[in-house]
């Protein structure tokens, strides 16, 4: 039976058969892709725009575009911030490295120093919703308002998507784009790996130094730091 429809069949209805076909697969996986990214914006989650999973870029490549909901509800779109520097900062409350640059003032010195100057400062939270230490949206937006915390808007991504595929790996984790959309810096905020609040005093803020010398025109002269902190809880 299936033999003899197939032989009855013209090459040319064959043919528009055939692209047809092809153009309801093409329209269905249009629609599934606007359906995901809906889906993931309504959940207060996070959608990386055109790349690969995992695939953690480095100093000199493009950053990868993804939407995310911050702390408000209100929608963020990393391409939307083009033209501008834009600077990433992982970060986690329960983290005592964290604590350290937030109770200090450090951080909000350093976010509003950048955001002064016109940079967008996103502060992103990937910790699963599983984890002890984990904060609702509302408890996180309270506590960066109890350390007088400058950035631009703090991003939900408990489901760790952006995370992963920026390769950030502890809190704080800084990474900072330039108006191109390429990663100028990736690696820690200064360069004295500790917990001690008393070391940011002698400590080099790579921070600002790399704002400094992109501002100015120059080529980071430190553009990849090692980064230290607490390891982030990744949702498994």
């Amino acid at each position: 039976m299936e033999l003899k429809l197939a032989m009855s069949l013209s090459p040319t209805s064959d043919s528009r058969s055939l692209r047809a076909a092809r153009h309801a697969r093409a329209a269905l996986s249009r629609a599934s892709r606007r359906a995901v990214v809906a889906a993931a914006v309504a959940l207060g989650g996070a959608f990386l725009m055109g790349t690969n999973a995992f695939a953690a870029p480095a100093v000199g490549q493009q950053a990868p575009d993804f939407v995310a909901v911050d702390t408000t509800g209100a929608k963020h779109k990393l391409s939307d911030f083009a033209g501008k520097f834009v600077v990433l900062e992982w970060t986690n409350p329960g983290c005592p490295f964290v604590r350290k640059h937030y109770g200090s003032g450090n951080m909000p010195a350093t976010q509003k120093a950048a955001t002064d100057k016109g940079v967008v400062w996103l502060a992103i939270n990937s910790t699963e919703r599983a984890a002890s230490d984990y904060l609702k949206a509302d408890a996180l937006d309270a506590w960066m308002k109890s350390q007088s915390a400058a950035p631009t808007a703090v991003l939900m991504d408990e489901d760790g998507v952006i995370g992963q595929v920026y390769g950030a790996r502890t809190t704080p984790h800084i990474f900072i784009i330039d108006p191109k959309g390429v990663l100028v810096y990736a690696g820690g905020i200064d360069s004295i790996a500790s917990a001690r609040a008393d070391d940011i005093k002698t400590a080099t803020n790579y921070v600002n130094q790399a704002l400094g010398e992109a501002f100015g025109g120059k080529p980071v002269s430190a553009a990849t730091t090692r980064p230290y902190g607490c390891s982030i809880k990744y949702k498994t």
